[in-house]
């Protein structure tokens, strides 16, 4: 590679530097770690960032105010716990802390809301659930009839991929 070539890779056409950000939907399943390992190894090869989401769907239980009001402080520092501990992972693996979005509503409808407000979103990281259930709803609906209403690359890994196997794809 020339050293010409060298100074524009990742250079928008104004010659701005664009910094790639890898958002990782946040949920509590075995696959979603492997989206976050590879999005965290992605961003360290190419001097990118992770962006992490995570949504706290509403209850179903309809409660009074003030317990709802309680519940959904309860999730919203359960969330803020999660995150800042996998901060401190990909953190240690990308070499810089993540992005953090909190969200209240839908799952696939505050993602799609994130990434129609968000243009610094490069790329979304999806891992597919390995079990009988499918790859998952995230998943099915955003390589299927959603595909088309995703403005950025959706890059689903198998979620039963290895640490080797993970190391040898970022």
């Amino acid at each position: 590679m020339t050293a010409k070539s060298k100074d524009t890779k990742g250079k928008s056409a104004g010659g701005a530097a664009q910094q790639r950000i890898f958002l990782v939907v946040v949920d509590e399943t075995e696959e979603m770690r492997v989206a976050l390992r590879y999005a965290a190894l992605r961003a360290r090869h190419t001097g990118g960032r992770v962006a992490l989401l995570f949504v706290i769907e509403p209850s179903e239980l309809k409660t009074w105010g003030a317990i709802e009001d309680l519940q959904r402080q309860e999730s919203r520092e359960a969330a803020e716990a999660a995150l800042t501990k996998l901060s401190g992972e990909i953190n240690e693996i990308s070499g810089s802390m993540p992005i953090v979005h909190i969200r209240e509503g839908w799952r696939r409808d505050e993602l799609l809301a994130l990434l129609d407000e968000e243009p610094s979103i490069s790329v979304l990281v999806l891992a597919a659930g390995t079990g009988p259930e499918g790859p998952g709803p995230l998943v099915t609906t955003l390589i299927g009839k959603m595909a088309g209403a995703v403005r950025v690359p959706v890059t689903v890994v198998p979620g039963n991929l290895t640490e080797a196997q993970l190391a040898a794809l970022a």
